[in-house]
């Protein structure tokens, strides 16, 4: 199937599961305010969590997402497929499962792909990404287990699952550039986690957890559009191959409050020992 197919089946899904009554409205906060799903299934962007809580639950709301997320890069594709609660905009819980295809190695590793299923909780600490002074922050932890640890393991990966933990500020700047209005996020992580956790967890050159940080910025063209920039560093633990930092350049569409489409163009760096691992990326999510 064609990543346009798999493209369109999956708007069809989502823009079904999340309109399921016309006039039903998936939460009250405002527009856009929520993000949209990384590709470790919290809010965010694509590759960065920001402070903001999934969804558009308010304070006396429960709400959540549901999302499909793909990058093909030159010689890989990375998939998740996860879905979000929000509770009163206050505790965001998310689960999924993220894949790498070995569209090249496979053959000669005798395994086709690579999968971990991740566990997210994130609680907002303070603040309002629009109102507040300094923006609104939030902690996070996402727990994340390898389904299959035989070429983690042969490459020199210590362990088979991990928890990172990290720290979110986001704020909205309004009329920030060329009166557009303008969304900073700072996120740092601490993370032991090999090319995100796909291929373990510490290894042969460092086993200690690492403070990373990650970025992202954005300018909303209008309430509909938003255009931005992601940068995310990443420890290098493994001896078998470098290890990257991963950035992409992004636009969202919003076209409402169920429905939000991200496209980006992502480099990944090198995997594996693969070179300049470049390519495109779509993210579908539904809020309801």
């Amino acid at each position: 199937m064609t990543l346009l197919n798999r493209i369109l089946g999956a708007t069809l899904i989502l823009t079904f599961l999340g309109t399921p009554v016309a006039t039903a409205s998936p939460g009250s906060r405002i527009w856009a305010t929520g993000g949209v799903t990384t590709i470790e299934g919290s809010a965010g962007g694509g590759l960065v969590p920001w402070a903001m809580l999934s969804g558009y639950a308010s304070d006396q709301e429960w709400g959540g997402t549901l999302a499909l997320s793909r990058a093909e890069v030159d010689d890989f594709t990375v998939s998740f497929t996860g879905a979000t609660v929000n509770w009163r905009n206050r505790l965001e819980v998310s689960a999924g499962r993220q894949t790498l295809d070995l569209d090249t190695l496979g053959a000669a590793l005798g395994e086709d792909e690579l999968s971990q299923d991740i566990f997210g909780l994130k609680a907002r600490l303070g603040g309002d990404v629009l109102y507040s002074r300094y923006g609104q922050w939030s902690a996070g932890l996402q727990h994340k287990r390898n389904r299959t640890f035989t070429i983690p393991e042969a490459i020199g990966a210590r362990d088979d699952s991990g928890t990172d933990v990290y720290l979110s500020g986001s704020k909205l700047f309004f009329a920030a550039l060329f009166d557009r209005n303008l969304l900073a996020n700072i996120t740092v992580r601490g993370t032991r986690a090999n090319q995100g956790g796909l291929l373990g967890f510490g290894g042969d050159r460092n086993d200690r957890y690492e403070a990373q940080v990650e970025s992202s910025l954005g300018i909303f063209i209008d309430r509909h559009w938003l255009v931005g920039a992601e940068y995310r560093q990443k420890p290098d633990n493994l001896g078998f191959a470098k290890e990257d930092d991963w950035w992409d350049v992004f636009i969202a569409w919003v076209p409402d409050r169920r429905l939000a489409i991200t496209a980006a163009w992502v480099n990944l760096g090198d995997i594996a020992g693969l070179e300049d691992q470049q390519g495109a990326y779509l993210s579908l999510q539904g809020s309801f």
